[in-house]
């Protein structure tokens, strides 16, 4: 039975247009994204099928092209699109955080810090750049290194603090593997980054690491 067949309120179109986005499955949303089926599967079924196949949403997101085209249902139209909706919603949140009156919620950091950086396929290091009233001044990649490390140079940090004219800063690097856990590089490099902004009178208030769907906060760990 095609979903054209289906009781109106459980159509997943119908169902955001009703309840929201928010009511609706993975399956569900990556369904409207899909728009239709393939022989044998409706559009619902289908974006099933391709969950199953890579786990989540985050795992198909992060997917290379060939990776995302190598099942059916997919192809390099749709990998396109898809990769115009993500970076949208990156942008989105950017300008959002930026426009903030202040950076308050560790949540709305979190989310902003997934969105940017938990697909890069290469290690980058960030600082989210504050004033004294913790309004977001920017959001800047200053490192980019292999699959397995950046190097972080403190000085450079230091000479973007006060290129910002920065009162605070909170850093954000991501670990490609998707495992968020800091690792004893990541607690070493954290403690000179926070002795050298400490001579230019710049708070370091967080260092996150970005993983697979996850961040893990070093000021809730109690590594700053």
């Amino acid at each position: 039975m095609s979903i054209k067949e289906w009781p109106q309120a459980q159509r997943p179109r119908e169902k955001l247009l009703h309840s929201g986005a928010a009511s609706l499955s993975d399956a569900e949303l990556l369904a409207i994204f899909l728009r239709t089926g393939i022989p044998g599967l409706d559009a619902v079924g289908l974006a099933q099928s391709i969950l199953n196949r890579f786990g989540n949403l985050t795992s198909l997101f992060a997917a290379d092209q060939a990776r995302f085209c190598e099942g059916p249902g997919l192809g390099p139209a749709k990998y396109v699109q898809l990769q115009a909706v993500l970076e949208m919603a990156r942008r989105y949140l950017k300008a959002d955080l930026t426009q903030r009156a202040s950076l308050t919620s560790p949540g709305d950091t979190r989310q902003f810090l997934l969105a940017q950086m938990s697909h890069l396929q290469n290690e980058q290091f960030c600082c989210i750049w504050l004033s004294a009233q913790h309004q977001v001044l920017a959001f800047e990649t200053l490192f980019q290194g292999t699959i397995d490390t950046a190097a972080v140079y403190p000085r450079e940090v230091v000479k973007a603090a006060l290129r910002h004219n920065a009162a605070a800063v909170i850093l954000a690097h991501n670990h490609p593997s998707g495992i968020a856990e800091p690792s004893q590089a990541d607690q070493m490099i954290t403690k000179r980054l926070a002795s050298a902004l400490m001579t230019v009178d710049v708070r370091l208030l967080d260092h996150m690491v970005v993983g697979q769907g996850i961040v893990v906060s070093f000021a809730e760990r109690g590594l700053l």
